[in-house]
This record gives C-alpha cells, sequence and structure tokens, in this order.
C-alpha cells in the first residue's frame, strides 16, 4: 500500500477518527446542545447550597434552609438533560419542565445558583422545547428516460378556460381549485 493509496472509510481509519464521526452523526439526531446545557445548569444548582469557601482562615458556608430542595431541583435537571440525550421523543416535556425548575431554582436554590445555574436550565430548556428532527430527504422517482416525475399528490397547473368560452366557470367562491382564488373569497 503506497501513500497515494486513499484509506478505505471505516477500516483503515484511527479509531478516535471513527469514534468521532459516529459521534457527530448520534449527536446530529438528537437535542444535544440543549441536554448539555440543561446538565450544565443543574450542577450549579446542586453544588453552591453546599459549598464552602474559605476566605483564609475564614470559612464562609453557603448551606440554605432550602438546601435539600436545591439539590433535589439540580439532580433532576441532570436527569433531564441526560433524558434529551438518550430519548429525544420525550423533548418537549423536558424542556418545559425545564424551563420550570429553573424559574423554580431561583427563590429556593441562591438565586438559581448564582444565576449560572439558572440562566445554562433556561436556556437548554427553551433549546429542547424548539428543537425539530430533520425531514428525511425525499426521493423523486425517476422515469426509464431519465426525468424526475412528479410525485402523486402534488399539484399540476391546469389549463385555464378562456372567459368567452362554452363552459368556462364563473365560481369564484374559493371552493375549486382551477380558479386560483386559493380559497379566499372574491369582494366582488
Amino acid at each position: 500500500m503506497s501513500a497515494e493509496t486513499p484509506a478505505a472509510p471505516g477500516h483503515d481509519e484511527h479509531y478516535l477518527r471513527v469514534f468521532r464521526r459516529n459521534f457527530r452523526a448520534w449527536r446530529g439526531t438528537r437535542p444535544f446542545w440543549a441536554g448539555l446545557f440543561v446538565m450544565l445548569g443543574g450542577l450549579p444548582i446542586a453544588y453552591f447550597p453546599y459549598a464552602n469557601l474559605r476566605l483564609g482562615h475564614l470559612t464562609l458556608a453557603m448551606a440554605t434552609t432550602a438546601g435539600a430542595g436545591s439539590l433535589i431541583i439540580g439532580v433532576l435537571l441532570v436527569v433531564l438533560g441526560v433524558s434529551l440525550w438518550f430519548q429525544k421523543h420525550v423533548r418537549f416535556f423536558a424542556g418545559v419542565a425545564a424551563i420550570l425548575l429553573a424559574l423554580v431554582s431561583i427563590p429556593v436554590s441562591n438565586l438559581g445558583g448564582f444565576l449560572i445555574g439558572f440562566l445554562f436550565a433556561l436556556t437548554g430548556g427553551a433549546m429542547a422545547v424548539s428543537w425539530a428532527e430533520d425531514a428525511p430527504p425525499a426521493q423523486e422517482p425517476v422515469d426509464a428516460g431519465g426525468a424526475a416525475i412528479a410525485p402523486m399528490g402534488t399539484a399540476t397547473q391546469a389549463p385555464v378556460a378562456d372567459p368567452g368560452t362554452v363552459g368556462a366557470t364563473d365560481d369564484l367562491s374559493g371552493t375549486s381549485p382551477g380558479n386560483e382564488a386559493n380559497g379566499r373569497h372574491s369582494a366582488g
């Protein structure tokens, strides 16, 4: 095998390159970034009420009476983020739940983890609600001559009758597709 011979995809490639390509394909089929932001939002919300800040010999405890509530909110946000990764069909529920938990974390958990966790969870929840899966590309059928055939159910341009001919329709009610009214009623 010479240096000019191209590597066969998946066979002669480095395993990290194959892993990266497979990960990118997996990531593209689900709300990955929304799940990551929701998880990143849950971590400071759960961490800060139990953190101790040391200033020299002085220890400042951030513990509040709602420490258990903060822990529950943080753990639920992490679970919602993981569910966005592995159960993409619950994205709307998980997104709305993440937004509500982020809003509840403001009064419960030190302003939502000093606004860091709140903003991450709110952004991730909004991304999850707005995420839509790509539709697979439609295949156009081809006839024997190589020309594309219009799929069934698509509208084709109907011949328009001359208004002076016998049998021409004056129906402008918008109920027939041939009168080019597009469902709008005429005012005349």
